[in-house]
């Protein structure tokens, strides 16, 4: 099983499985990883609604159509629901992907469908038999990829990263102003001793491929 780092960097959407069924014991496994999750004042309002039988999943994506017509196609449909408590949509979003990141370190896909403030809500809790104050926070299509897992392409780090307020420089963004500044400096020095110009040259072009990523 992958470690945790892994999982996240490999967890994508899944639209499309094979026949193959997933066992009881993983569906537990990636259910209580999303009871795990973290929780406003540990009220832990989420309960689990494992959707298995082929007629009620098609049921769902009949409800959800525009939103998730693969669950009818998916071995396994998961709904999280919380009690109406203050925080339910943030504990209940925790929960959802506490259980995507589990699922594919089984090696299992899914795709998260929305469920809060979605006009078929209530449709949904009505079908899966839930009381009807809950919420439904998200359907979790569950199976094993017709194919290989797809990939999505993410934003690099750098462009997403602030340090100590909005528009902080990253730290290699830093090394690298740090090395225009050191090439500055040394300027007069190489001008003094060609041979040591040539060499300290080098180093530092080849510290700036390493930060800007070129090999």
């Amino acid at each position: 099983m992958m470690d945790a780092y892994e999982a996240i960097r490999k967890r994508v959407s899944v639209r499309k499985y094979s026949s193959r069924e997933i066992s009881p014991g993983d569906l537990e496994k990636i259910i209580d990883a999303g009871r795990m999750a973290a929780t406003a004042n540990n009220t832990q309002p989420f309960e689990f609604i494992v959707v298995t039988d082929p007629e009620k999943r098609k049921e769902l994506a009949l409800l959800a159509s525009k939103n998730g017509p693969y669950m009818e196609f998916a071995p396994a449909v998961i709904a999280v629901l919380c009690r109406p408590e203050k925080y339910y949509l943030e504990d209940g979003s925790a929960a959802t992907q506490n259980i995507l990141v589990m699922a594919r370190a089984l090696g299992i896909g899914t795709v998260w469908v929305a469920g809060d403030k979605k006009d078929y809500c209530p449709a949904v809790l009505k079908a899966l038999g839930a009381p009807e104050e809950h919420r439904l926070v998200s359907l979790v299509c569950a199976g094993y990829p017709e194919k290989e897992f797809p990939r999505t392409p993410k934003k690099p780090l750098n462009d997403l990263i602030h340090w100590d307020s909005y528009g902080g420089i990253s730290s290699d963004e830093e090394l690298a102003n740090t090395l225009r500044e050191l090439k500055e400096e040394l300027k007069s020095v190489c001008e003094k001793d060609p041979e040591a110009s040539g060499k300290i040259t080098a180093l530092l072009e080849k510290i700036e491929k390493k930060v800007s990523g070129h090999p």
